[in-house]
């Protein structure tokens, strides 16, 4: 079956007649019907061939509930199961589907033409956790905020029907349903559409290395999974086994309805390095070109950002280059190099990092492994990267995953000083990639963010457990490992924001609203060329000189991570440059008396734990 980029081919879909139309991939079924639950009505699906089952009927309402019946073609008995690619589990994962009419919403946002990826300064949040009630609505009236602190685009942790109401969202197992706590399809469409209202363009984590373990039913219809490979989850998801085409049809669809149908303007895909494909066209490849397309007909830019552990430049070369095509992508080495230079315990995976000499190769190269040995991983590891466009890679100081996964969640706040905080946030906000924080950080929250479900299996609960104590036996020996089932550890990690009227936590919101105003409105920081970068360590004094230029404009940041005063050797040229930031002003709740400055020509004085950044504007 051939892909049709103006309309989802897959699931239940309404036409514009009001009758419903119904494809199952279903190949390992003799016979396949759909059983509407109201009025207790079977109708058969007709065989098209290839797998697919096929209905077209006025029988089926608008929040019918409904479930497939399937006759295995092995013999057996029957099968009732949701459908794999329902848009709405109103009653959870095991419980039936509910018809939704993805059309039926009212836009408003006709003429949004999204934010340029340059432009992107990202929120990442988790929907669950970022406001007391929880769900779509809630965020909805945080975005005067959002947009106040000088945020471009929200990058929504994954939405896809878990079990549970607590959850990462990495435990999906319905692909295309929204999940029903949060507010279901609807109310995430209005989300969208209010965020565009706003100015902010919407990223949405999507997960296609693997499927969740509860509520899983995928392997009851056809070969979702293959044995040819391993994962950290089992079988991997068949992208390039026998019968693979249409579950790479049913992911693809998957992409392109977060596109077209909720108008959302770019994915990120979780851990892409976990996909296991060697078909000619990778699945990512595929996925871009179809995205392609529908941009075409759209008028819009769509992106696809990429989670990749792997150095690898091949994921964000375009096509033409023989790549797979993604936009941008995570660049987890920034953050562990930059939280060796805090004083970081070079354990598990930061024992491969030395601290602001990695900082500056990161600044000037993006990865800090490009064909090196590491130690870590006992082998050489990565490539250099070609792309000049700092646009290519986002960075941060926390995000989800460096918060979440620390056996108690602590964030930085909670393990550097609140100077040593001002520095992280300038680091990232100074480099020529694109930022993204994690919320609550721009206030320093200190609640901490820790890995959280709510199964209903005890076996599973009971495996999820052990997993995460015996994920961190080795390094941690203080503490006991948080239950993730307990309601507590959920509850332990929503944002407190009664921060942000007190004093302390006001001056760091304060900050963050002056770097990202700094970082949008100068010419040099905003200016994403990585050629026009330079990048020198200082080992001995944990110190790091970083340049930017655009044309003859050029900026000077200075970065102390000591504890000690230090005096560093500069370009002459910037003794009477302009002070854009100096974090060790008393405003900035700085213990120093007096600020940063040059000492003589050509010498600078950076005070401990303090970030100064200088601007040099063409005479």
């Amino acid at each position: 079956m051939e892909i049709d980029i103006r309309q989802r081919k897959i699931g239940l879909n309404f036409k514009e007649n009001g009758a419903a139309e119904i494809r199952l991939w279903a190949p390992l079924a003799a016979q396949v019907s759909i059983l509407i639950d109201a009025r207790k009505l079977t109708l058969s699906l007709f065989d098209e061939g290839y797998g697919y089952w096929y209905l077209q009927t006025d029988q089926i309402g608008r929040s019918d509930k409904y479930c497939f019946k399937i006759t295995p073609s092995t013999g057996g008995k029957a099968l009732e199961r949701a459908d794999p690619a329902s848009l709405f589990q109103e009653d959870g994962p095991k419980g039936l589907s509910t018809a939704f009419d993805v059309n039926a919403f009212g836009w408003t946002d006709t003429d949004w033409k999204g934010v340029d990826l340059k432009d992107h300064i990202i929120y990442e949040l988790h929907t669950g956790t970022f406001t007391p009630d929880g769900d779509f609505a809630a965020i909805e009236t945080k975005l005067d905020y959002l947009v106040e602190l000088g945020i471009t685009a929200i990058e929504i942790m994954p939405v896809a029907q878990f079990s549970g109401n607590r959850n990462w969202g990495y435990d999906g197992v319905f692909p295309f349903a929204v999940q029903n706590t949060y507010g279901g399809p609807s109310a995430l469409q209005h989300l969208v559409n209010a965020c565009h209202a706003k100015g902010l363009a919407v990223i949405l984590d999507v997960v296609y290395n693997h499927v969740g373990p509860e509520g899983n039913y995928f392997s009851d219809f056809g070969e979702y999974f293959t044995d040819k490979y391993h994962t950290p989850w089992g079988k991997a998801i068949n992208f390039d086994d026998a019968n693979c085409d249409a579950v790479r049809h049913f992911f693809t669809e998957n992409a392109l309805m977060w596109f077209r149908d909720f108008h959302i303007d770019a994915l990120r895909l979780d851990a892409v390095h976990a996909i296991k494909d060697l078909s000619p066209v990778h699945i990512l490849s595929e996925i871009k070109t179809y995205t392609d397309k529908l941009s075409e007909i759209s008028g819009r830019p769509y992106q696809l950002i990429v989670e990749l552990d792997l150095n690898d430049e091949r994921y964000i070369r375009s096509q033409s280059e023989y790549g797979y095509g993604m936009d941008t992508q995570w660049v987890d080495e920034f953050h562990h190099a930059l939280r060796v230079c805090t004083g970081q315990a070079k354990e598990g995976y930061y024992s491969d990092f030395s601290g602001v000499a990695d900082l500056a190769k990161s600044y000037q190269d993006a990865y800090v492994y490009t064909g090196q040995y590491s130690p870590h991983r006992k082998r050489k590891f990565g490539m250099p990267l070609q792309q000049v466009s700092g646009a290519k890679s986002i960075v941060f100081s926390q995000n989800h995953d460096q918060v979440g996964n620390r056996m108690l969640g602590e964030r930085s706040s909670n393990l550097v000083s609140f100077d040593m905080l001002k520095v992280m946030a300038g680091a990232v906000f100074c480099s020529p990639f694109l930022p993204l924080i994690f919320m609550g950080e721009e206030w320093a929250e200190t609640n901490p963010f820790q890995f959280f479900v709510s199964h209903s299996d005890e076996e599973l609960i009971d495996a999820v457990r052990k997993g995460r104590k015996a994920e961190f036996a080795a390094f941690h020996t203080q503490g006991e490992t948080p239950d993730p089932q307990a309601v507590s550890t959920f509850e332990r990690s929503r944002l407190d924001w009664e921060k942000t009227s007190e004093q302390h936590h006001q001056v760091m919101l304060n900050y963050y609203k002056t770097l990202i105003a700094l970082r949008k409105q100068n010419p040099v920081l905003a200016n994403l060329d990585r050629k026009n970068v330079n990048a020198k360590a200082f080992s001995e004094k944990n110190c790091l000189i970083l340049k930017r230029w655009k044309g003859k404009d050029e900026i000077l940041v200075g970065l102390n991570f000591s504890k000690q005063i230090q005096t560093i050797s500069i370009d002459p040229e910037f003794h009477k440059a302009l002070v854009l930031l100096d974090s060790s002003l008393i405003k900035w709740n700085s213990p120093n008396q007096e600020s940063n400055h040059i000492a003589a020509k050509g010498q600078l004085n950076l005070f401990p734990e303090s970030i100064l950044i200088l601007y040099k504007a063409d005479a």
